[in-house]
């Protein structure tokens, strides 16, 4: 149910809620939030709630600290794992400068903005999101460990799968939020898991990757575990993915054209799609990729035209991991996919082998990922394409540039 502000000031009313958390990111997808008491509400949907901006990463400094948070009413949603005496409540919240202007760091606004030119255009993105996450247990003091959960590998099941209990409890717990997950299951590293999301548009699927991740640290803690979405947290296992399907409505099959924007700029995104040390770590083994590349159904590629018709008809891009931030991550997309069909980009030929067994004069011909964040923050900070879609400040923040 999408609530209007009106909405929520009479279900806090009649619910029995005593706090209200305004949930937003630093420029990095780290979730943040301020909690306020039922009376506050009205103020803050009016005027906002102040944070201090200095404290946070990638939004300025004392000399300009204040912000403002103001609730976006249609993103109310109850915490199923808070008392249902005296309920707590999150909204997402909106950035604001003192004078009323938006932040421009706001990486949720840059999302809507980008969905909102792609609406002019005459098009529509839809994005399913697939993260990974290991469960391992914690020690005595109760700080995460690297001990794996279990040892189970590719959708084993019970008693070997460990795990199958906490991804159920997460699950369900989504769906009393109003997120659908569509399946679950153990992946290939030991105590590594995946939950999987049925497409919706941009801003949603974003909103609900932000949640995921919260929702399934909150489940594995309350079970006395820790769920981990870095990129590589152990070095001889499976890296976490975050594979990102998307789709094009409108003008007719645009998914090939948007594909080929993709693959064009894929480089110069790759410092916001893998923004951490370890990402480079996971590229070039274990299903993530290493080349720029496409096929169909192909696991080892950039890109995979999964076999789906109609309706389902997506493309999977397969470098993103979970350090990503989804807004940025999205945006990004639909900026190069929006760019490939306005320019009509040929889709290049498939790539229809096996990259990780490639013969080396094979893969002398592809064009590699970046290899490490320097080179990936090179190509960023060089990009007309990146610095048309995505202020100076958050490419400061992710290059030092």
């Amino acid at each position: 149910m999408r609530y209007s502000q009106e909405e929520v000031l009479q279900f806090v009313r009649e619910e029995d809620v005593k706090f209200i958390r305004l949930a937003f990111c630093d420029v990095f997808g780290r979730q943040k939030n301020i909690s306020i008491m039922p009376a506050e509400l009205p103020r803050a949907f009016d005027y906002g709630i102040a944070v201090d901006a200095s404290a946070i990463a990638g939004f300025g400094d004392e000399a300009r600290s204040d912000l403002l948070l103001r609730p976006a009413p249609e993103t109310l949603t109850q915490l199923p794992w808070r008392p249902e005496s005296g309920k707590v409540v999150r909204m997402f919240a909106g950035i604001f400068r003192p004078d009323g202007a938006p932040f421009p760091c706001d990486t949720r606004r840059i999302l809507q903005e980008a969905a909102a030119d792609a609406a002019r255009a005459g098009y529509a993105f839809s994005f399913g999101a697939e993260q990974e996450f290991y469960l391992f247990t914690l020690d005595e003091r109760g700080f995460p460990t690297r001990t794996p959960y279990d040892q189970a590998g590719y959708m084993d099941i019970a008693p070997d799968d460990r795990g199958e209990n906490i991804r159920r409890e997460i699950c369900l717990t989504l769906e009393q939020m109003g997120i659908r997950p569509e399946s679950s299951h153990h992946e290939e590293g030991p105590g590594q898991n995946e939950i999987d999301f049925r497409y919706s548009d941009a801003l949603t699927a974003a909103d609900n990757a932000m949640t995921f991740q919260t929702v399934a640290k909150t489940v594995a803690r309350r079970n006395g575990l820790a769920a981990d979405f870095s990129p590589k947290p152990l070095p001889d296992a499976p890296g976490n993915g975050f594979h990102i399907n998307f789709s094009v409505q409108g003008g007719g099959d645009r998914l090939p054209q948007a594909i080929a924007g993709i693959l064009d700029k894929i480089g110069e995104m790759t410092a916001f799609l893998n923004p951490t040390e370890d990402s480079y770590r996971r590229f070039g083994s274990h299903k993530a990729p290493g080349f720029v590349s496409w096929s169909s159904e192909n696991r080892s590629q950039l890109v995979r035209v999964p076999a789906a018709v109609g309706e389902y008809r997506r493309a999977e891009l397969r470098s993103p991991d979970p350090s990503a931030n989804p807004y940025l991550a999205f945006a990004l997309l639909l900026r190069a996919g929006l760019r490939g069909i306005g320019r009509d980009l040929p889709l290049p030929p498939p790539t229809d082998l096996n990259l990780y067994r490639a013969p080396a004069e094979e893969l002398a011909r592809c064009q590699a990922l970046p290899r490490d964040r320097a080179s990936a923050c090179r190509l960023a900070a060089e990009s007309e394409f990146i610095r048309g879609s995505l202020p100076g400040a958050i490419v400061a923040a992710y290059c030092g540039v």
